[in-house]
């Protein structure tokens, strides 16, 4: 094993370490049971919901779009569903704070719809980029023979 893995390894786990005991000592224990709750929730919608969707997803793709759009449609995808992700809270909580708190007044569902609509732009450009790349060339026109003058 090389020594940059080994530190990497001893630098990982004791930063786990860390944040296990800070966790210990500054929260108090129902919080780390709301913690604990939230985990095993968190894992339960990405085992049971989320990875048989992702799964069910890919199928229908490889079943029903060619290969060469089917990876610019996949990176739509994943782009996508991750801008989401992060969205989507703040489109939940939109006015359930003060003015002050500015973050939660903005329009996040007409941001998120513009910015997925970029995403499938960009997709289908590249798609398209990659349409016109692969075409073969038209060939030459032949030099036309002039007909003869009388």
């Amino acid at each position: 094993m090389k020594a940059w893995r080994i530190v990497l390894t001893a630098t990982g786990l004791a930063l786990a370490l860390f944040g296990v005991f800070r966790l210990v000592t500054e929260i108090p224990l129902l919080n780390l049971l709301f913690l604990a709750l939230w985990l095993a929730a968190a894992i339960a919608i990405h085992d049971g919901v989320l990875s048989p969707a992702v799964v069910a997803v890919g199928w229908t793709l490889r079943r029903f779009v060619p290969d060469r759009a089917r990876r610019y449609l996949q990176i739509a995808l994943i782009a996508s569903g991750l801008v989401t992700v992060v969205a989507l809270p703040m489109i939940f909580l939109r006015g359930s704070q003060p003015a002050v708190k500015a973050l939660l007044l903005r329009d996040y569902a007409g941001n998120l719809s513009l910015l997925i609509g970029l995403i499938a732009a960009a997709a289908l450009a590249l798609y398209a980029l990659r349409v016109a790349r692969d075409r073969p060339p038209s060939p030459a026109p032949a030099d036309q023979p002039t007909p003869p003058a009388d």
